[in-house]
């Protein structure tokens, strides 16, 4: 039979599970009759533990909003999960307010894990490995982030300071749809008020933000993930480059991810070979997918379809590499640039292979 301390202890850890327990179900849960839960209800108020007392036909007992549990109270596999959580997040850029935050938080976990665990954890952090560490600025300040959670959740204007990448800073009203972590850094997207166009803003480069009187309606369509990665693929760059390729979504998409491209279906009249002295290059295909001609063989495979790939791109030099690894047939349309080094990669592969 547990001690009447761990019994307390035991109704501090079911409380802060959350919501309203009812003494019949505390009760039951400890093992003790209803006149023993209040005595240790009273118990915890001697602690300083705000327990209130909720009224009527299902009423019980709860925690007081805002109530700091110690780390104690966590379970083993739960402190570990925790940890790992902030340990991830901070080698990953997805860590909020300030880097020392997280590493006290991990301080006070770590000092009251038993040495067991503790050790199990140094041994786990010793064989992870991660393939990024994020930029310095990556992290987004806390009170901006909660400060544009609160406005996208009761639809509200909010007033932000922005520096964009070429260093000019402007003040811009928002009309903030949602909140998108992506590859390490924060994101939040909506209407610039302004210009009444949406926009996609890195958190990191949000300096102030402060809300504003009134609300606004949210719009249809895509959530703002989606947005987020449609802008990705549709932002200005040096180059606009139009292939058409052979394959699955599925295939394409393992390259080309919609974070990078927007992808089409083509209808078949379109899919014909297109004659190089037109400004386009021929269909291009490996191994036994070409014929003779070295156009590619028409007969697809199970879901393959010709699809319009569409992106835009600050440089060239890495899609050859990728249409290579890729393994489809593909027209490029444009441009000829990408085309003549497509054709200059295809040459170092076959040099290498010939000096072999």
């Amino acid at each position: 039979m547990p001690r009447p301390a761990a019994r307390v202890l035991t109704l501090l850890e079911l409380l802060q599970s959350g919501g309203t327990r009812t003494v019949a179900e505390l009760a039951d849960r400890l093992g003790v009759q209803g006149r023993t839960v209040r005595r240790y209800v009273e118990q915890l108020a001697d602690l300083d533990v705000p327990v209130e007392s909720v009224r009527g036909r299902y009423g019980g007992y709860r925690l007081a909003p805002g109530y700091r549990l110690p780390p104690l109270m966590l379970g083993d596999d739960e402190a570990l999960a925790v940890l790992l959580g902030l340990v991830a997040g901070r080698r990953t850029g997805l860590t909020t307010a300030q880097l020392t935050a997280s590493e006290t938080a991990s301080a006070k976990i770590r000092r009251v894990l038993p040495r067991h665990l503790a050790r199990r954890l140094d041994t786990l952090m010793e064989a992870l490995a991660f393939t990024d560490r994020p930029a310095a600025s990556a992290t987004p300040d806390a009170g901006v982030l909660l400060t544009l959670a609160d406005a996208v959740r009761h639809r509200r204007p909010v007033s932000v300071r922005y520096t964009d990448r070429e260093g000019r800073r402007s003040e811009r009203t928002l009309h903030a749809y949602g909140i998108v972590a992506h590859a390490g850094r924060w994101y939040v997207t909506g209407q610039d008020a302004g210009i009444g166009e949406d926009r996609t803003l890195r958190l990191d480069r949000i300096t102030d933000a402060r809300t504003l009187p009134g609300t606004f309606e949210a719009p249809e369509g895509p959530g703002p993930a989606q947005r987020l990665l449609s802008g990705f693929a549709t932002a200005e760059y040096r180059h606009e480059v139009t292939l058409r390729i052979q394959g699955t979504t599925e295939q394409i998409r393992a390259h080309f991810p919609a974070s990078v491209a927007n992808l089409e279906e083509i209808e078949p009249a379109e899919t014909g070979p297109v004659s190089a002295e037109g400004g386009v290059a021929e269909p291009t295909a490996t191994g036994d997918r070409a014929g003779e001609d070295g156009v590619a063989d028409p007969v697809a495979g199970a879901g393959e379809r010709w699809m319009r790939v569409e992106l835009r791109a600050e440089r060239l030099d890495w899609l050859p590499a990728v249409l290579a690894a890729l393994d489809r047939p593909f027209v490029i349309e444009r441009p000829d640039e990408l085309r003549d080094l497509v054709v200059a990669f295809a040459d170092r592969l076959a040099s290498h292979a010939r000096r072999a």
